[in-house]
């Protein structure tokens, strides 16, 4: 979809061939919405530009239904817009109103703090000097000159074109020590999941969960043999390996049954039915299987549903998306097109095909698009969801420790809280044919996070007067939990703060009194961190050598858990499923030959086995104990003792825990190495 020329700049009347700001925002995003008000309210000249014709973003551009994780994250700016979007329409849920009510309560925050915004004009050049980035000028010819400048774009354009260090991809296990890192093939998880029945008549009945991953064995072949659309051969790349692949992307659609408002699903003109025959073949898989179980329907306001993506086929578009993040303009506009067309011709096809169940497409007809939403683009959402584009590698890079077990940053300026979710990468084909999704996970849980402020700057030898809330710097695991709009926003709170004091005190963002950042921004209600945190067992304090799961090698699907007092917050467990494949292994190093106590931390519960083995590797050979998990640890301890056992310097403590042939839940936490006297 190419955007039409159309330029809209608050208090000006036409375009200017120069203008000079003491901010510069490209993107008109929430995080770039929220750092201009910010930086405006403080006394700073700004401007944002925004390349398509609408400013907002996801929020205004489909996803109205936010994910916030942890509510008590989210302060300053963030649950400021949200709570006067919810205020400003009778029986609207805090975060989640309407798209046009999000656009207008954005339009008239942005009035009250003097920001100027221009639309539809797209990066052509920017100019420098040394370190600093001098000015941008746009595709009609207009520069801007600022004294700082905010890259809030899902894309990561301006700092690409100021030369700071990204990847796009997939870092490799080995990179960052990150367990859920790299090329990741999921294995079949059969299920067949009852859903009640929710306040929505299309919810519910029998299929594929809402969670990723394959559900049941289909086959990814044509009668000739060869891979039908949308599955392609396996790399074989071994699990963890880089690649420059990105997870899939969507459009979220507000649509609705309401009568009064409602517009049937349009049929591109490109509609082509070969394109859903795996989506025909999973219907087929699951008898009866509803429009609500192929989609996430989250309820909004007012009658409208935020219509996600969910399971192996859906709305998500796995392998279409890769040229996208460093692609030229022609090339997203043509995989911006395509997405459209896709997920269109897919509610097309549930609603006319008649291969689909009369049910299933009498369900798919109820819904369509909301008549007063996007008015001006056929009802059809603004913003393509770039669930992930270029990432900085910056001052500080974010990894899954940081959001698991290394939570704690003295230079914190924002929160994060959500799981760590990763949508389908691709769909490939296993050995015998059939459909494997790739890259896909959802269930890994993260603690409530602190985010540095060194994960917003570049390097400081790269650019000094650049701050990057958006494509910030962090691994793709990271990524998949800190790619939220309130996490966004909070960033882009601190960065419309931190471009003002680096203004102020004519340094470059780097150098700025993160102190004084952090003391402002909890003037401003920001959360910083969380008082909850401070009781938890960190294994960072405990004494001896520790290692929590998450730095273990985890062999098989478990499944991550906060319950009970875990080590570092959370743990996993097996749901007792697949016996006998599944494993934990803890390589620890150890630095001084020895005697060790064994240690090993679990949640009690009556579920749990009673003879989990753990199978300890020393200087004299292996030995495994069974350990009773429905039996509590003392109550003094948070460990129970295996024994002591001599380990050496020159290999590593290895350390397993199984389920082979356990009778119930098995669960997994820290190992505790403590030497013996």
């Amino acid at each position: 979809m190419l955007f039409p020329r159309l330029f809209l700049l608050l208090g000006l009347a036409s375009p200017l061939a120069a203008a000079d700001f003491d901010l510069v925002v490209y993107g008109g995003t929430p995080a770039g919405l929220s750092s201009g008000i910010i930086a405006a309210r403080e006394g700073a000249s700004v401007v944002v530009i925004e390349p398509t014709n609408w400013i907002g973003g996801m929020v205004t551009g489909g996803l109205s239904r936010s994910d916030v994780g942890k509510e008590d994250t989210i302060g300053g700016f963030p649950r400021e817009f949200f709570a006067r979007a919810a205020a400003a329409k009778p029986d609207t849920p805090m975060w989640y109103a309407e798209p046009r009510v999000n656009l207008s309560t954005f339009q008239t925050m942005l009035q009250e703090a003097g920001v100027k915004v221009v639309t539809a004009q797209s990066l052509k050049s920017i100019t420098q000097e040394g370190a600093r980035i001098t000015g941008l000028t746009t595709n009609d010819g207009t520069t801007y000159h600022g004294k700082e400048f905010i890259d809030a774009t899902y894309e990561g354009d301006l700092m690409a074109a100021a030369k700071v260090s990204y990847i796009v991809g997939r870092e490799s296990t080995a990179q960052y020590g990150e367990p859920l890192a790299g090329y990741h093939p999921m294995p079949i998880r059969p299920r067949t999941i009852e859903v009640m029945e929710s306040d929505c008549p299309s919810i519910g009945g029998k299929g594929p969960s809402y969670i990723h991953g394959t559900p049941t064995s289909i086959s990814g072949l044509d009668a000739q043999g060869k891979p039908i659309f949308g599955i392609f051969p396996d790399p074989k790349l071994s699990p963890g390996s880089a690649d420059k692949l990105t997870q899939s992307y969507n459009f979220r659609i507000c649509v609705t049954q309401r009568a009064d408002i409602l517009v049937p699903f349009p049929k591109p003109a490109s509609y082509d039915p070969a394109k859903y025959e795996l989506l025909l073949r999973l219907i087929q898989a699951f008898p009866g299987v509803r429009f609500g179980r192929l989609f996430h329907l989250g309820n909004v306001a007012n009658g409208k549903y935020d219509l996600n993506a969910q399971g192996l086929f859906s709305t998500d578009y796995p392998g279409t998306n890769f040229d996208y993040p460093d692609g030229d303009a022609a090339t997203r506009a043509r995989i911006w097109q395509d997405h459209t067309d896709f997920i269109q011709g897919m509610l097309w096809f549930l609603g006319h095909d008649e291969r689909v169940p009369q049910s299933l497409r009498e369900q798919a007809n109820s819904w369509g698009l909301c008549k007063d939403e996007f008015a001006d683009n056929a009802h059809w959402p603004y913003a393509l969801y770039v669930r992930e584009g270029r990432r900085m590698i910056g001052e500080y890079v974010q990894v899954q420790k940081d959001l698991q077990t290394d939570i704690f940053k003295d230079d914190s300026v924002g929160m994060g809280s959500f799981l760590i979710d990763c949508h389908i990468v691709q769909r490939i084909l296993a050995e015998d044919g059939t459909v494997r999704d790739e890259g896909s996970f959802q269930d890994t849980p993260a603690l409530p996070y602190q985010i540095p402020y060194r994960s917003l700057t570049p390097k400081r030898t790269e650019c000094e007067n650049l701050l990057v809330p958006v494509c910030l710097s962090a691994s793709h695991i990271a990524y998949c939990s800190l790619r939220m709009e309130p996490v966004y926003m909070a960033l882009g709170h601190a960065s419309g703060l931190a471009a003002v004091m680096a203004i102020k005190a004519k340094t470059p963002v780097q150098n700025i009194d993160v102190p004084a950042l952090r003391k402002k921004l909890l003037e401003h209600k920001a959360v910083l961190e969380l008082a909850s945190l401070a009781s938890m067992v960190r294994s960072a304090k405990l004494p001896g050598i520790v290692m929590s799961e998450q730095e273990a090698e985890q062999i098989g699907h478990w499944i991550g858990s906060a319950y009970g007092s875990p080590v570092d917050g959370s743990s996993i467990h097996d749901a007792n499923t697949e016996k006998g494949t599944k494993s934990v292994i803890y390589r620890m190093k150890i630095p001084t030959a020895g005697k060790y106590e064994v240690r090993v931390s679990y949640a009690s519960a009556p579920n749990r086995a009673c003879n989990v083995p753990v199978i300890i590797e020393h200087t004299k050979g292996t030995q495994t104990v069974l350990v009773n998990q429905r039996k509590a640890p003392p109550i003094d301890k948070l460990f129970v003792s295996l024994g002591t056992f001599t380990f050496s310097a020159d290999k590593p403590a290895v350390i397993t825990i199984s389920n082979k042939d356990t009778d119930g839940i098995v669960g997994a936490d820290a190992v505790q190495l403590i030497m013996a006297n």
